[in-house]
């Protein structure tokens, strides 16, 4: 006998808006270069691990390269994966945005360094000032090894020593911040992430004081049912009460701040979103014609600013629940 799966009653997005989400001016492009990835995380909403293949092209990555030489608006480049680190292109760009005087992110998941090849990027990341921004989702062991793998934790640790060492978190040019996304639910008790300043200083004391470790910020991340995270919320029959958790924390003021209004999410075959959620669940921006966009045709326009609405989806109530999310934190206090 089958049992049919529990039905979602949330409220459509959109509905919950006074106004349509209106795009801001663009002033960051974030680039997802590829599924490549060292590791094979249970929450990672990409679903990369060393498995896959997909990464961007030589043609896609020359057009990302006109892109940020051709538009000084952009003030950051932000460059996420899998591991950015291992996919094609990665120091091509971080090249153009530095000779562009644009701010460059690397979204490492750290034991990237130890893989055989790339031992020379925390002097990398040092040399071109590049912001390293890394997933730690507890400072404890055992918690991220389950999410994350065995072994996962000790070579965060070292790889963050090492950061250390070259001058991050003490040169105020070496900036490196430290993400905390939740454990995934086991049952219905779901909870938010933990307020952001508070955490932190958790974790500065913490790392501090057993490893010698000092990062700039921690961002608190809410898991999206989003990629593997929506996989696993569904396959344990959480995935409508967790929507309804999260709609039930819709918080109006984080509207305002939500990273999707002024940034480009493009992927590896060079097509555009709103956000990275969006891209991995296939829903892409569009201009006011309903057009759909691509890196040629924004250099074709001649504009990065040719979207007026931000599409949304049921998962954006994980970016706008209690205090918000993004990929820079909280959105609000």
């Amino acid at each position: 006998m089958t049992t049919t799966p529990k039905a979602t009653h949330h409220t459509p997005f959109a509905h919950k808006l006074s106004l349509p989400l209106k795009k801001k001016s663009i002033s960051v492009l974030q680039i997802n270069l590829g599924k490549r990835c060292n590791l094979a995380c249970n929450h990672c909403h990409v679903e990369a691990s060393p498995k896959r293949t997909e990464e961007l092209s030589p043609e896609i990555c020359q057009q990302l390269i006109e892109i940020i030489h051709k538009f000084p608006q952009i003030q950051i480049v932000d460059l996420t994966g899998g591991a950015p680190e291992m996919n094609y292109g990665f120091k091509s760009l971080v090249a153009a945005a530095r000779k562009n005087q644009k701010k460059i992110i690397v979204r490492s998941n750290l034991t990237i360094y130890f893989a055989d090849g790339f031992g020379d990027l925390p002097e990398y990341f040092a040399d071109n000032q590049v912001r390293v921004v890394a997933s730690l989702p507890c400072y404890l062991a055992d918690n991220v090894d389950k999410m994350r793998g065995s072994g996962v934790f000790d070579a965060s640790i070292q790889a963050l020593q090492w950061l250390n060492r070259l001058g991050y978190g003490s040169d105020p040019n070496l900036i490196v911040d430290l993400v905390y996304n939740p454990q995934l639910p086991i049952s219905e008790k779901f909870s938010l992430t933990p307020e952001q300043g508070k955490l932190e200083q958790d974790y500065k004391i913490f790392l501090q004081e057993h490893f010698g470790i000092v990062f700039n910020q921690l961002f608190t991340i809410t898991n999206l049912p989003v990629g593997r995270t929506k996989l696993y919320l569904e396959r344990k029959k959480l995935y409508a009460p967790y929507m309804e958790f999260l709609e039930s924390h819709f918080n109006v003021e984080t509207i305002p701040y939500l990273m999707c209004r002024d940034e480009l999410s493009v992927d590896y075959l060079g097509n555009i979103y709103d956000c990275d959620f969006n891209q991995m669940m296939n829903l892409p921006a569009k201009t006011s014609y309903g057009e759909i966009l691509t890196v040629g045709k924004l250099l074709a326009g001649g504009s990065l600013d040719l979207i007026d609405q931000v599409q949304t989806a049921a998962y954006c109530y994980g970016c706008t629940a209690g205090s918000g999310s993004s990929c820079g934190g909280a959105l609000i206090d």
